[in-house]
């Protein structure tokens, strides 16, 4: 099964939570505290497999938790960290932030890997808390909250030449005649339906990776027949080959159907017209293929164009060996070109919180300091001393005074409320 787009849902592994802990040895004097640190939750990381070339796996696994850190313990024993989920993908994996629509990351070549959504760290025992003024504090803290992340993951295929055209112009018997691959051939259009890969061997050059991408129709840039779906596949490819049916058999001019085709491919991304072009004039064993042809040549002449009959095997070696030539002259693993619209890895840092009121209350949100009321272990008076002073270091209180807080409003986070004192 061919799938090519998937969207997920990430969840991180939360932190183990920080331990509260005192040395009570009978000869240890001024003991201290003895608490370890929570460990780390697995990150979700997604790597490239090049056995694979489909998403099928991650289409079953659609929500992807972490693990959690184990919790420290007394003694100062520390958590261990949570394993991380790997996400096998093939090469030429984008992976998209549906939230910000921003690209994470675009995995091309073997062992390619990266981050998508990190584990929270573990919370810290009150060892780590310890200061010079505080050397026995009595508080610990929770694990940070791991990070979710709702993501598009897109295969674009890494082929060197893509075949494209309209309906049974021949694409399939091509690949079928030059490569190993075996897609379905029959008299009736949209008989491929997904892409074929195969990989050609010509009699002289290096050898490459063709693709066979669905039939293109008017309208394929917005959406009509298959062609919005596959599109996307052509911008990985090195050269784009027109297959373009010289025997006028389903009754249309040459003429017209390069440049429909043309036109559909400008209309989704006009950077693919930048890509170096060829013309395999497809069916010259037809009656009026010749006529046909001699007139093609004198509209277009800015592109190779080679005359081929898939059907029979003609011109096929030649073409082969000219795409190959083609290739030496192109750069492998070129990145995609992007519109200016289009940013790329530009990440804004968030307000750390932001404060409304609502029927008379504070409400206070943001990941900043919402972080910091889940890490909050609500022991004893010392962790509520600790949390409203790191409110405080955040500027909360300043804020509060601004909007006219006074003493004993209620402030709330989360699902927490309590009383504001200056």
């Amino acid at each position: 099964m061919f799938i090519d787009e998937v969207t997920m849902e990430l969840y991180a592994g939360n932190g183990g939570n920080g331990c509260m802990a005192f040395r009570r040895e009978k000869y240890v004097a001024m003991g201290g505290p003895y608490g370890g640190n929570g460990g780390k939750g697995s990150d979700i990381i997604f790597e490239v497999d090049e056995g694979l070339n489909t998403l099928v796996d991650l289409k079953y696994h659609r929500i992807v938790k972490g693990l959690r850190g184990e919790n420290g313990l007394g003694k100062g024993k520390h958590g261990k960290k949570a394993k991380d989920i790997i996400i096998k993908v093939p090469p030429g994996t984008v992976i998209t932030n549906l939230e910000t629509n921003q690209i994470i990351a675009d995995l091309v070549n073997k062992d390619d890997k990266v981050i998508v959504a990190k584990g929270g760290r573990g919370g810290r025992g009150n060892i780590s808390l310890a200061t010079r003024s505080n050397p026995a504090p009595a508080y610990c803290e929770n694990g940070e909250p791991g990070e979710y992340i709702k993501i598009k993951a897109e295969l674009k295929l890494l082929a060197d030449v893509g075949l494209v055209g309209l309906p049974s112009v021949g694409k399939s018997t091509i690949i079928s005649m030059v490569s190993a691959s075996k897609p379905e051939i029959a008299e009736y259009h949209f008989t491929t339906i997904v892409p074929n890969l195969g990989v050609v061997k010509p009699k002289s050059g290096n050898s490459f990776v063709m693709a066979d991408l669905p039939g293109l129709i008017k309208g394929a840039s917005l959406g009509q027949g298959l062609g919005d779906r596959f599109l996307k596949h052509i911008e990985r490819t090195r050269v784009i080959a027109h297959v373009v049916d010289m025997g006028s058999f389903e009754g249309r001019t040459p003429l017209d159907d390069y440049h429909l085709i043309n036109k559909e491919l400008e209309q989704f991304d006009k950077n693919l017209l930048k890509k170096p072009q060829l013309i395999l004039a497809n069916k010259m064993d037809l009656a009026g293929a010749l006529e046909n042809l001699e007139k093609f040549k004198k509209e277009v002449k800015d592109v190779p164009i080679l005359p081929i009959s898939a059907a029979t095997n003609q011109g096929l070696d030649e073409a082969m060996i000219k795409l190959a030539s083609m290739l030496s002259a192109i750069p492998k693993n070129v990145p995609i070109e992007k519109d200016e619209s289009h940013v790329v890895y530009e990440f804004k840092e968030e307000e750390p919180f932001t404060i409304k009121k609502e029927n008379g209350i504070f409400v206070i949100s943001g990941k900043k300091v919402e972080k910091i009321l889940k890490m909050t272990k609500f022991q004893t008076e010392e962790s509520v001393k600790h949390f409203t002073y790191q409110l405080k270091k955040l500027g909360v209180d300043e804020a509060l005074r601004k909007m006219g807080a006074k003493n004993k409003d209620i402030v709330r986070i989360l699902d927490l409320e309590f009383e504001w004192e200056e």
